[in-house]
């Protein structure tokens, strides 16, 4: 039962960060109805700028964070003006196509810049293993999950309790009727589109502090996606419950479940879960059941 406990926090800890990505993808969702393919790339982008800086240019941690922070606000607001305004009338289609393209510039753009090879990145987070009674955990889990959960929670604050964010639910329940009262789209996009360029900064800091600046970054940020089709593309709730669930099953499934079926179940295991889900509830279990007539 210790065992389990260990395995099960480790894994929640693990989720919140899922959750916290989750959310990015979330809000520029529900504002814009756009599916942010390029999240991912964005957390890549802002681990490979700040471990650049600090290896290249010797910029220290403490002062690189803030500079990355106002980068990757300034990169998405350029994507956000440059690249998705212009094709707001288009089919959603489209918008994830531009999404797609984007994530790839953004990788190439970053690795011609800093190069392709793995860097380390020592954000100040101790590693040694902390007991609490007989239980034992990784300080650096317990310290980035903390993080990770007073962000998600300060993001749904913001979201439930803001001018700005009871301006966002009016956004994404009728985008013409917002307009109608005078909410201006393009302020509630580029505050979103924000908020998932600092979503970025904290994810790829976080994951780059414990697997280090590497291309695989990109494949633990895609996480979010099996998150999203659990708890509902448009759900706030559901995106930290859902990282939650998603989290503590894919740390329980490898250890108990890996030696019976091989190796490598967290590569897969949280989109089993997330397709299996679909099949009994195609929204998510938070997410807008939408009727169209034909």
């Amino acid at each position: 039962m210790q065992y389990f406990i260990e395995v099960l926090v480790g894994g929640l800890l693990a989720g919140s960060m899922y959750s916290l990505v989750a959310l990015g993808f979330v809000l520029i969702f529900k504002a814009s109805g756009i599916f942010n393919f390029a999240q991912a790339a964005m957390v890549l982008f802002a681990a490979m700028f700040i471990a650049g800086m600090n290896q290249r240019y010797g910029v220290p941690f403490w002062l690189g964070i803030p500079i990355t922070i106002v980068l990757m606000i300034g990169v998405a607001w350029i994507i956000e003006r440059v690249v998705l305004r212009p094709l707001v009338n288009q089919e959603p289609i489209i918008m994830f196509m531009s999404t797609i393209g984007i994530f790839f510039a953004l990788i190439g753009f970053a690795e011609i810049i800093w190069g392709s090879r793995s860097r380390s990145l020592d954000i100040g987070i101790p590693t040694d293993p902390i007991f609490v009674g007989d239980m034992l955990f990784q300080s650096y889990d317990l310290v980035s999950g903390i993080i990770a959960i007073v962000l998600v929670l300060l993001l749904a604050l913001f979201a439930q309790r803001t001018r700005m964010g009871r301006v966002l639910r009016a956004v994404a329940d009728d985008h013409q009727a917002a307009q109608s009262i005078g909410i201006r789209l393009n302020t509630v996009w580029v505050v979103v589109w924000a908020i998932a360029g600092f979503v970025a900064v904290v994810a790829g800091v976080v994951w780059g502090g414990n697997l280090g600046v590497q291309p695989v970054m990109v494949d633990v940020a895609f996480k979010a996606l099996p998150v999203l089709l659990l708890g509902g593309l448009t759900s706030i709730p559901g995106a930290i419950i859902a990282g939650l669930i998603i989290g503590a099953g894919e740390a329980l499934a490898e250890v108990y479940l890996g030696p019976i079926i091989g190796g490598g179940i967290d590569n897969w295991f949280a989109y089993v879960i997330a397709m299996a889900f679909m099949v009994y509830r195609p929204e998510g279990m938070f997410g807008e059941k939408i009727i169209e007539r034909i």
